[in-house]
């Protein structure tokens, strides 16, 4: 059985050779701005034509060794979620791939040696907070909240943007919620 390392370099780089705009979402991007933690999935933000899915983003997964199941595919882009989870080949590990309509914001960076590129550091902290508001019990939301955390600890970010973000989404009680926390956790540090 492959490690989680080896399902992330062969997705990113199946990915990388088939020319299609993607980027690392989700723990993957989340360790990168943050604090390593444990995952057992890799969450992939994708757009893609119907022409490019079928000529080089489905190509590519099979080639990465993940089971491409073309019907739950269709099902996921149909549905409002636009959100399909499939299963490594190789390993107990999955692949969450998020069909995007729009243009994806992205920043240049690298795993594993591998160059990638990861969402911003400003539209992962406004995902998770989504998550956050939508996730019961919250306690099953403790992730999401510390990787919150740990983004706005040890990133730069545009706060004021997430926060007129945040208005709109109506997940700003959240946000200042957690920023509150990690002032009160930095005046215990002094």
């Amino acid at each position: 059985m492959e490690a989680f390392e080896g399902v992330v370099k062969r997705v990113v780089n199946a990915l990388n050779g088939a020319k299609v705009e993607y980027l690392l979402t989700g723990a993957l991007a989340a360790s990168h701005y943050g604090l390593p933690r444990t995952t057992a999935d890799v969450d992939i933000v994708v757009k893609v034509s119907a022409e490019d899915l079928q000529s080089h983003l489905l190509p590519a997964l099979r080639m990465a060794g993940i089971k491409v199941e073309e019907e739950r595919i269709k099902v996921a882009l149909k549905s409002g979620y636009r959100i399909v989870t499939l299963e490594d080949s190789r390993s107990p590990f999955t692949v969450d791939i998020i069909f995007s309509r729009r243009i994806i914001k992205k920043k240049p960076g690298s795993i594993l040696g591998l160059p990638t590129f990861y969402q911003t550091p400003e539209d992962l902290i406004l995902a998770k907070l989504r998550m956050v508001k939508a996730t019961v019990p919250k306690d099953r939301s403790l992730k999401d909240m510390d990787d919150i955390k740990t983004i706005l600890r040890f990133s730069e970010v545009d706060v004021e943007s997430i926060k007129k973000e945040a208005q709109k989404n109506a997940t700003l009680p959240i946000l200042e919620k957690i920023i509150s926390e990690i002032a009160k956790l930095s005046k215990q540090q002094i």
